[in-house]
């Protein structure tokens, strides 16, 4: 005789066509997934316009510390600096546009001050203050250098400079993870929904008249949807690949994700049950899951943290236990709620 328990979570996964706002989800990350590489790139240049490649910039330079800041000017990728003998002439050529911002460098009492002049109102304004910025960044720091043989105390060290592409951080700590996390919130979503959903119908009753027990009937629905997050990763995982973003320790990822959306998928069963009313238990769910969330990324091995490590081979030797642990809390709480179920009244609702 076939395991009932298997029987209900294939019906639960044959009704995943049915439910239009799921499977639009799916179809959102098999997007973000296959065409991976093209995302990265345009939504890196929003989040940071200054990493956008081959946007050339000229920048109207005067003030008598103009020497110098041309010079730092100059060095920056995508910049052209034009020297000008005066502020007049400078704000001319930026008012007729010759240039399209202008610095000011002045020096008063030792120090140099720079005043910078960027258009207002303008596509190009964002990514132009942006390249200012990193520019004005390494003139202090030339100037900290020129400067610190004649200093009496030695300052305070700056943070080091980072060469590193802002894809690769992107990639890793955000793409990533969205592509992990977000079928373990679905899979929670869908548990939800297809308990409440049953005590709306009266079907509950209907198959609990079969020989089959109510922890035979959340084991089927628990289970239909705790496979379909490490599926989906798994298949995000290799499309990744496929656009050339390798994942190390792809295995190690697939249990964390599995052992997530275990535990994610008990605590939306839980809710379920408690809650049966579809919106009531819907609300309780995303708050739960956003706190618990919200409080997991305080943790010195985060979800995040533990996937993006993971993927760039940044681990140490303790990261087995780690993985290990989440696999522990997804078993335990699956398990807490089989016993739990057989004492939940869900007869009359």
């Amino acid at each position: 005789m076939r395991d009932p328990r298997l029987v209900i979570a294939r019906r639960e996964l044959r009704t995943l066509r049915s439910e239009k706002t799921i499977v639009l989800a799916l179809l959102i990350q098999l997007f973000i997934a296959a065409f991976s590489s093209f995302l990265v790139v345009g939504l890196v240049s929003l989040s940071d316009p200054g990493s956008a490649d081959g946007f050339e910039t000229t920048i109207g330079v005067t003030g008598d510390a103009r020497d110098d800041l041309l010079r730092v000017v100059d060095e920056q990728p995508s910049m052209t600096g034009v020297a000008y003998d005066s502020e007049s002439a400078a704000r001319t050529a930026f008012e007729t546009g010759s240039v399209d911002a202008v610095l000011l460098a002045d020096r008063r009492a030792g120090r140099v001050f720079v005043t910078a002049t960027a258009p207002d109102n303008n596509v190009q304004t964002t990514v132009i203050v942006v390249q200012l910025r990193d520019t004005l960044s390494a003139f202090e720091r030339s100037e900290r250098a020129d400067r610190s043989a004649s200093l009496s105390s030695t300052p305070l060290d700056l943070p080091p400079r980072t060469r590193s592409p802002p894809y690769y951080g992107f990639t890793y700590t955000v793409l990533l993870p969205l592509l992990c996390f977000l079928p373990v919130f679905i899979s929670g979503s869908m548990t939800v929904d297809s308990l409440t959903e049953e005590f709306d119908r009266g079907t509950l009753e209907l198959l609990r008249a079969a020989p089959i027990s109510i922890v035979d009937i959340v084991d089927g629905k628990v289970w239909a949807a705790g496979v379909l997050a490490p599926a989906q990763t798994a298949l995000w995982i290799g499309l990744l690949g496929a656009n050339g973003t390798t994942v190390r320790h792809p295995v190690a990822i697939l249990v964390v994700v599995a052992a997530l959306a275990l535990l994610v998928v008990t605590l939306g069963a839980t809710i379920a049950l408690l809650a049966p009313d579809r919106r009531a238990a819907q609300f309780l769910y995303s708050v739960g899951v956003l706190a618990a969330f919200g409080g997991a990324t305080l943790l010195p091995s985060s979800p995040v943290t533990t996937v993006a490590r993971l993927a760039v081979d940044s681990v140490g030797p303790a990261y087995p236990f780690v993985v290990a642990g989440y696999l522990v809390v997804g078993c335990g709480s699956y398990l807490l709620l089989r016993q739990a179920v057989p004492r939940a009244d869900v007869s009359g609702r």
